[in-house]
């Protein structure tokens, strides 16, 4: 675990920031960056029932001093907290022994705002138990909290039963169980303020004062910012997360898997700043003092963009899969809990065309398993239920089309048909026997020639 001494400073609190969250440390966050009063990461424990605040330095030094350790001791005494306090100093090195002997002294004497020291050696024990995971030389983001892949109060495919009641003429009691997976995806809820002023000779000329949330696939690779209705789902949901449990999830869904972070918090808030100054970067146009009109890019420094929060969760991806028939519907959503954005819908489209969406009209065939649009849908002459253009068998009958399960189905009706009397065979042609009576009339002659009566 030689990579702790390539972290920096801000990375090495992220990681610590992770590390004991990890521990079920609660409520860990990091102090503000500037003017932290000796106080890095602050988070609290429950110890025999009683809530303690615990303040932490962060060292990323070779070694560490008394001074340090004194100087967290007065933060303590000042930081308000309505309960016990006490601090604790971790560094990737090592401490003096005056620094030692300072926090030894404190612990004997029963001091109200005791100090516990971690060193390199301690982290890399700590990081043995809870699995640190090291890759390609790099810490990846720890988290282990999801949005819920599934409604608690309901079935794991309620989804997929809700998308079939829309189906015409589909039983959803008789549908198979779908197949069920779920891929929990690394994301990253980013929220930033960019605060700049721009100035000439003529005064301001713009001014940016702007709080920005996103939310961005945080999987290896460029991030990707994620659309308004993904970025909704997550950060509206984000105060539910729950422990992401793969065995539990496991006995719930047919398959389950988990993606990695792809980089370090770090890495994703200099890639933040970075979209940043990108997207507020905008040419102004002013006239100056010498009534000449002058084109300036505006883009904020780097200084301007302060990130106030990233925030990691995995986002579950769910996928289920309904085999009927000859046909295979998937229906694949991001999920938070009852919420969800849809992302593959092969419920509401035919199979025929191209015809898709929730705004259409779709009835099931149960001849062949196919789910079609009004146009790819017809009425089986002889057992008057819906059948697909796909599937059909067809014949003509009294000069149109009908349409029919199989060819046990076309010669039933071939029977039926040769013992009709002949207006009632003129009426298997409804268009043309309700259009007028010479219509009638041809079309019964018609008959009567292919009959061979005349």
């Amino acid at each position: 675990m030689a990579v702790l001494d390539d972290l920096s400073g801000f990375e090495f609190e992220d990681l610590i920031e992770d590390v004991f969250r990890n521990l079920g440390y609660e409520n860990v966050h990091q102090a503000e960056k500037t003017a932290d009063e000796g106080r890095d990461v602050i988070m609290e424990e429950v110890v025999d029932g009683t809530r303690r605040a615990v303040i932490v330095e962060c060292k990323h030094t070779a070694t560490v001093g008394r001074p340090v350790v004194q100087k967290l001791h007065s933060a303590i005494s000042t930081f308000h907290f309505d309960g016990p306090k006490r601090g604790m100093v971790v560094t990737t090195g090592r401490f003096t022994s005056p620094a030692r002997e300072y926090a030894g002294r404190l612990q004997q004497n029963d001091d109200p705002y005791p100090i516990e020291l971690l060193d390199g050696q301690d982290l890399r024990e700590i990081a043995d138990e809870i699995g640190l995971d090291l890759y390609n030389g790099r810490i990846e983001i720890l988290c282990d909290e999801t949005l819920r892949p599934y409604d608690p109060a309901a079935d794991v495919d309620a989804p997929v039963v809700e998308a079939f009641r829309d189906i015409e003429n589909i039983e959803v009691a008789d549908l198979p169980d779908p197949y069920s997976a779920v891929t929990f995806r690394p994301v990253v809820a980013v929220t930033a303020d960019t605060n700049a002023v721009f100035e000439t000779s003529v005064g301001v000329i713009h001014r940016i004062n702007d709080r920005t949330q996103f939310v961005v696939h945080a999987e290896r690779g460029t991030p990707q910012v994620v659309g308004e209705d993904v970025a909704t789902l997550v950060t509206e949901n984000l105060h539910t997360r729950i422990e992401l449990d793969s065995g539990q999830f496991g006995e719930v869904f047919d398959d389950v898997e988990e993606h990695r972070f792809g980089q370090t918090q770090t890495e994703y808030k200099e890639w933040a700043v970075e979209r940043l100054q990108d997207h507020h970067t905008t040419s102004v146009t002013y006239t100056g003092d010498n009534n000449v009109t002058y084109n300036k890019t505006c883009e904020p420094n780097r200084s301007d963009i302060s990130v106030q929060s990233i925030e990691p969760v995995y986002l579950p991806e769910v996928r289920h899969t309904t085999d009927i028939q000859e046909y295979t519907y998937p229906y694949e959503y991001y999920a938070a809990g009852p919420s969800r954005v849809t992302t593959e819908d092969g419920i509401h489209r035919c199979v025929h065309c191209e015809a898709s969406g929730v705004d259409e009209t779709y009835t099931y065939c149960p001849n062949c398993g196919a789910i079609a649009c009004d146009s790819h849908i017809k009425t089986e002459r002889l057992d008057q239920e819906p059948v697909c253009t796909g599937c059909a068998v067809t014949e003509r009958f009294a000069l149109k089309t009908k349409y029919f399960y199989d060819e046990e189905n076309v010669e039933a009706f071939r029977e039926e048909y040769a013992a009709m009397p002949l207006h009632e065979k003129a009426m298997e042609n409804k268009i043309l026997a309700g259009g007028s009576v010479v219509a009638t009339l041809l079309l019964v002659v018609g008959l009567l020639v292919i009959s061979g009566i005349i």
